[in-house]
């Protein structure tokens, strides 16, 4: 009897330039979700799932997207640390790959669907050397193609690098060293919708090049996910009613508020007082109604006068004067003052303030021990510099509580981390760890690209030698499609951010970009406005720069003094066991008697030594005393040793840690000895000998006494008859 198949695999190919094949499975797994696939390329697998409740709950006005990314360690036969011996919750890469999904899923779900959309991508399989995060995004979206929940995709995300002057889609591990680009760039088949990443100071017109690159390749991704989407019936959704809506009352308001908004958005004002005026002409309008009336009408009021009244009225402010909110030009860059050295106790700290926007950021400096650890499901090692972000409510004026971190300071934070990572010496260029930490004291407009700012300030305050200056400026963009006006912002503030169709920051040095980041809310975007907007932001980056320098132009020549130093040294591989000696001893013995800590690590068939002191007579004591063990004894210097045992021909010195050679008692004096206890030497005696020559069969050292003493008058050296082989090969070279 022919057993029956109890499931229905779909599945379609995407073939990328280079021949490798990325393929889309469903109908195998997860078949109660409202939408499951798997995505393979070579033997890395993505299981990516969407679920979406039926209705919205009460009241809700937002799309409630929850994205999670997850990387199993079974993924590539791997244990999980810690005492659990499990997963746990989302590390700050896996944070980062679902921020980068959610971006670009989140603008493609209708303006009035607000029921709960879960998407998880887990990574279930992994080949080492294959970048999962590149195809993480196609498998969200893969999932929601198959499903019948409402979405204005399909998208994919691919990684785009440039190596040897040549672009490429999602390279492997090994192949990013040689790369100076790498962004993230998602989108649609019509549209770019999120673009991340970092570069070695690239041009803008690289960065433009990469982003066209890569939608070619999202295109092909795109048109393979529409045709399973309609190969399985799924091209047409769900119907929904998350929205009551009153015409009428609409109307009203943009008729009655609509001009008096208009007056508060030129009203040149600041952020808080800008937001109580709007409040209050809200209220008022809602005050007409009686408390019964306005259970039903008060979230209609709102909404209508936020998305009717007070967001057109800001656009058009811009998009027909050419004035913001602020008062400013569309170009024009807020006020900027900086201050270094502001906490006299940090290593280096600096304050940065634009506008209504003020990043007070310190940097500390460690010792190797100190460096992050990295054991994350594929990527294993250290991290020498790091950048933490904080965001507390009170910075906008929130009375609420500041619970853990959020996964927006991990993507601000990482963004920041980019920037500054290139110019940031590491490895043999500087020895130590350095930490920076930018906590935001004011936030009205971009608070990670001040983190840049301030984190170059601070950094060069520090002493850190910055290999060049590093700032970031957030751009906007305000468009009409009907009219075709546009107007690109510099220096956007937070309503700006809110109000427009393009959240774009960039940074970099006065040589080129270092990293970016974009969402865009709007489609059809043309590359002439990336292009104009990226042109705007170098001018203004160039403009924050200029005032960066005024305050410090280059790093400090030295360290504070509150800073503990360090020295690195270079030692050959094979004494690397004689630094450290038998289970430690000897650096240990080193570090407890010169109170200092010392880290040896190997690299490239050599020891990198750091010792870390708390002053330079720590310091050059540790130092020393390696010197002395790795030292290679040379004839003809004169060491000053300690007998380290007696024997019947002579005395064993110890003339460098762990190095022993014989003084013969023929050369511890002119005089003539017949036994050790005429020499009047005895075991822990200090002396000063010769080392008069090295057995090159097997490497013994031989020392002197007599060498250095003063030869008696008349004294004539005794020949010494050779032994017999010696006397043979003596003969012989006679003749």
């Amino acid at each position: 009897m022919e057993e029956k198949k109890l499931y229905n695999a779909v599945r379609k190919t995407i073939t990328l330039a280079d021949g490798r094949r990325i393929e889309i499975e469903t109908g195998k797994l997860a078949k109660q979700a409202d939408g499951s696939v798997v995505v393979k390329m070579g033997d890395t697998m993505l299981l990516g799932t969407v679920v979406a409740a039926k209705d919205a709950k009460p009241d809700t006005d937002f799309m409630p997207l929850q994205v999670e990314y997850k990387e199993k360690y079974a993924a590539c036969g791997r244990y999980p640390g810690g005492f659990m011996k499990r997963e746990g919750k989302a590390n700050d890469s896996e944070v980062l790959v679902a921020r980068l999904i959610d971006r670009a899923l989140r603008p493609l779900f209708p303006s009035d669907y607000h029921a709960e959309v879960y998407v998880t991508v887990t990574l279930i399989s992994a080949d080492k050397d294959i970048q999962p995060d590149a195809l993480a995004g196609l498998a969200a979206s893969a999932a929601l193609a198959v499903s019948d929940i409402p979405f204005g995709g399909p998208i994919s995300e691919v990684r785009v690098v440039r190596r040897n002057g040549e672009y490429a889609i999602n390279p492997n591990f090994s192949e990013m060293p040689e790369c100076d680009l790498d962004i993230m760039v998602g989108g649609t088949i019509d549209n770019i919708l999120m673009v991340e990443g970092e570069m070695k100071e690239v041009s803008e017109e690289v960065m433009l090049g990469a982003i066209k690159f890569a939608h070619e390749e999202i295109k092909k991704h795109c048109a393979v996910q529409i045709e399973l989407s309609k190969e399985l019936g799924k091209d047409v959704k769900r119907t929904y009613c998350h929205e009551v809506n009153d015409e009428e009352l609409r109307q009203t308001i943009v008729r009655e508020l609509y001009d008096k908004a208009y007056a508060i958005a030129t009203s040149g004002t600041m952020k808080h007082e800008r937001e109580d005026l709007f409040n209050a002409l809200e209220a008022e309008f809602a005050s007409r109604y009686t408390e019964e009336e306005l259970v039903e009408k008060a979230p209609l009021i709102h909404k209508y006068f936020h998305d009717d009244v007070q967001k057109k009225a800001m656009r058009n402010m811009i998009l027909d004067e050419g004035k913001r909110l602020d008062g400013r030009r569309t170009d024009e860059i807020r006020p900027i003052w900086c201050e270094v050295g502001y906490l006299p106790a940090a290593h280096g700290s600096a304050i940065f303030t634009r506008g209504e926007t003020q990043s007070l950021t310190t940097v500390t400096l460690g010792t190797k021990l100190d460096e992050k650890v990295k054991d994350e499901v594929l990527v294993q090692g250290t991290e020498q510099f790091v950048l933490h972000y904080n965001f507390p409510p009170f910075s906008t004026g929130e009375a609420k509580a500041a619970r853990g971190l959020s996964r927006r300071e991990i993507g601000h934070g990482h963004l920041a981390w980019r920037a500054l990572k290139p110019m940031v010496p590491l490895g043999e260029e500087n020895p130590y760890a350095v930490r920076v930490v930018s906590d935001i004291l004011e936030s009205n407009g971009s608070s990670s690209m001040a983190t840049v700012c301030a984190g170059t300030l601070a950094l060069m305050d520090a002493g850190v030698k910055l290999k060049k200056p590093v700032s970031g400026i957030a751009m906007g963009l305000i468009s009409d499609s009907q009219t075709g006006k546009w107007a690109v912002l510099s220096d956007i503030l937070g309503d700006e951010d809110h109000l427009g169709d393009m959240d774009f920051k960039v940074t970099g040095t006065r040589d080129g970009i270092t990293a970016t980041q974009m969402d865009i809310k709007v489609d059809g975007l043309s590359y002439e406005v990336l292009a104009a907007a990226l042109e705007q932001a170098r001018k203004g980056r160039m403009h924050i720069l200029d005032k960066i320098t005024e305050c410090i132009a280059e790093p400090r020549a030295d360290y504070k003094p509150c800073v503990p130093r360090i020295v690195q040294i270079t030692i050959p591989q094979d004494m690397i066991g004689s630094v450290i000696g038998p289970g430690g001893k000897v650096i240990q013995d080193i570090q407890k008697t010169t109170n200092t800590t010392i880290t040896i690590t190997e690299e490239d068939n050599k020891g990198i030594v750091d010792i870390f002191g708390i002053d330079k007579a720590a310091l050059d004591g540790a130092l020393a005393r390696i010197k002395a063990i790795v030292a290679i004894p040379e004839v003809g210097e004169t060491y000053h040793g300690r007998i380290r045992s007696i024997v019947a021909f002579g005395a064993f010195v110890e003339i460098m840690p762990g190095k022993d050679a014989l003084l013969h008692i023929s050369e511890i004096d002119y005089k003539r000895f017949e036994t050790m206890e005429e020499t009047g030497l005895k075991e822990g005696d200090e002396i000063d000998v010769k080392l008069i020559g090295i057995d090159p069969k097997t490497g013994k050292l031989k020392l002197s006494r007599k060498a250095l003493l003063p030869k008696p008058e008349g004294y004539v050296e005794r020949e010494r008859r050779p032994r017999p082989e010696r006397r043979e090969r003596h003969e012989r070279k006679e003749e």
